[in-house]
This record gives C-alpha cells, structure tokens and sequence, in this order.
C-alpha cells in the first residue's frame, strides 16, 4: 500500500533536522544500517519518539512508485485478507451499521474496501498514486482505515492533520503498522528493508499521537492500533 506524495551508533544531536511527526528539532542518530551499499541514517526524536529514514535517502517518486506497482494486493487472496483481518476483526464491532468510513492508502489493489463493505458498510478509496480523487478528502468519515501506510508517510504530522480532520467527532481510525521490537537489533529488522518505508512508529510515538489530537488509544497488538475521536455517536467500547 502507498500513502505518499544496525548497528546503534553514539548519540548525536542534530539542530538542522526536525522531525516529521511533531517538528521537535530534539533528535537523535538512533543507528546507521548499511543496505545495498547504501550507509542509511535513522533519527529518532526525543519528543514523540518516531524514527524516521534521512529524509535525503528517501526513494524519489519514480522509484517509489515501480516499487509499489510490485506488490500483489489482490482481493481474492485469501492469504492476503487474513492479514487484513487482523485490523478488520476488532474494528467493525466499534462501528455503528451503515458506518461510512475512507481506506486512506488503499494502494495498487484495494481489498479491506471490499472486505468491510461485504459488512454492510460503505467504505471510499483513496490513495495518492492509485486512486487520487482528491474530492474525497472534502468529505468526513465514521471511520478511517489506514493499513501498512503511514510507515509510507514524508509527513507523518501533516498526514494525521488530515486525518484529524477528515474523521468525524465519534469515529474511529483503525492504524496498522508494524512497531519495533526492542529486543531484536534495529538492522536485521525485515520492515526497514523496505525502501519506501520511512517512519518507524514506538507506542510512545501513539500515545503521543492520540495525546496531540484528544485521542483514545486502544492497543490491539504489536501492529494495530484503534484511535477513537471523542464525541458524536459512534459505538465506543
């Protein structure tokens, strides 16, 4: 899916960067992993403590593009709906019958728009490079879906902005990406393996997240999360 538009090295400040989720110039060089030949920089910041790739060694459009156009995201793989079913199992008892809801980076294959409209709810793609009506960012939603994207995000701040603001008071956004385990080295992690995967989210990082918007954060496992928005007449518990 898309959504855009090691070893552990000394600590190191650097006043020039900011991060791209809270704009803090508080960061860290959190490791540097050799990939390809490629020495990458990961910072992390001391705020709200996201990881996030050198922004000068993120793929340019083309190259993140071909690499999205590789991935096989077909409705009908059962393989693949299971893995979505991990966000859809504890989301849809949350939402009311006939909920409206946008899968924000539905990528090259949409298919948890299908799965939850086999539900009964009405569910809108977008997606910058594959489905990019913009006409449906003026809209608001019961609820959001945004699956193995925001490790995707440039703007990670700017992203949830949207978010914010596309979601309606009550409703619920449903978050699936892949945290780091501390236990195991940061290098030989296979999700930064990925070249278009940019931002690495800490627990810290979603509380952080649901603190700056008045969020409830609800932990469903080590890769999804459910954020409620307070207010309006959603189901909440």
């Amino acid at each position: 899916m898309s959504a855009n538009s090691g070893v552990q090295s000394a600590e190191t400040a650097t006043p020039a960067r900011h991060c791209p989720l809270c704009a803090d110039r508080q960061l860290t060089l959190f490791a540097e992993v050799k990939h390809k030949a490629q020495q990458r920089l990961y910072y992390q910041c001391n705020v709200c403590w996201l990881i996030h790739l050198d922004p000068s060694q993120r793929p340019d459009p083309t190259a993140e593009k071909a690499h999205y156009d590789t991935h096989d995201n077909d409705p009908a793989d059962p393989g693949y709906r299971k893995f979505l079913y991990r966000l859809v199992e504890p989301l849809v008892p949350k939402l009311r019958p006939g909920a409206t809801g946008l899968d924000y980076g539905a990528g090259p294959g949409p298919t948890l728009s299908v799965m939850l409209g086999e539900q009964g709810f009405s569910v809108t793609n977008y997606d910058p490079i594959y489905v990019p009506d913009t006409d449906v960012l003026e809209r608001d939603y019961d609820f959001i879906t945004c699956t193995e994207t925001a490790e995707h995000f440039f703007r990670p701040g700017r992203e949830f902005e949207r978010l914010n603001a596309l979601l309606r008071p009550g409703g619920w956004l449903g978050l699936m990406t892949m945290r780091r385990d501390p236990q195991r080295p940061f290098a030989s992690w296979h999700y930064i393996r990925d070249p278009t995967h940019v931002c690495f989210y800490e627990q810290e990082t979603l509380e952080w997240i649901a603190m700056r918007f008045g969020w409830r954060l609800i932990i469903v496992s080590k890769s999804v999360a459910l954020f409620h928005k307070p207010g309006g007449t959603q189901i909440s518990d």
